[in-house]
């Protein structure tokens, strides 16, 4: 059993891939079955989504149908406070945000990923944050595990003609 996210997405643990549900789920428990090609969400012993499995670590499948628009999520979350959050630490960081939201498909999924990148500045500070997103960007980098990487290992504190060469590093364990 699994919860249906505030955004309208389930996540398969082992794959670590979100799938979307009709939004009357959100904040309801259902059963997630799944094979190797195929993955079934199930309310009540009734089926309410299917979707074709994807291994794609920490991405979304989405079916446009299963989008609930005017989720309060979305209508307190917009793209401009978002960029303008992010603008008031330092332009860096508002420029990253942007190319989070440009790479996402649909607005419940940019509102998760930028809450996330933008409750960093909480747990490392401004000018960490600044560094890390640089560093981020510079490399196309626009997730959350990619960004979570950089600031726990510190790599964000390296002088940034360092930080380069010791970002390809890792960039291999990232996901596509």
């Amino acid at each position: 059993m699994v919860t249906v996210m505030k955004n309208g997405h389930i996540r398969l643990s082992k794959d670590a891939h979100y799938y979307s549900v009709p939004g009357e789920y959100i904040g309801k428990k259902v059963k997630l079955l799944y094979i190797a090609s195929e993955v079934e969400v199930s309310y009540r012993y009734k089926k309410i989504a299917g979707h074709q499995r994807n291994l794609s670590r920490f991405r979304y499948t989405t079916h446009t149908d299963h989008l609930v628009s005017g989720y309060h999520s979305v209508r307190e979350w917009s793209a401009e406070k978002f960029i303008a959050e992010a603008s008031s630490i330092h332009p860096n960081v508002g420029i990253y945000i942007t190319k989070v939201i440009e790479s996402k498909a649909h607005p419940e999924q940019f509102c998760k990923s930028c809450s996330g990148i933008l409750s960093f500045v909480r747990r490392v500070g401004a000018s960490r944050l600044v560094n890390t997103y640089r560093g981020g960007n510079s490399y196309g980098l626009y997730n959350n595990p990619a960004v979570e990487r950089i600031s726990v290992n510190r790599q964000d504190e390296l002088p940034f003609s360092l930080f380069g060469s010791k970002l390809m590093g890792f960039l291999k364990f990232l996901p596509d």
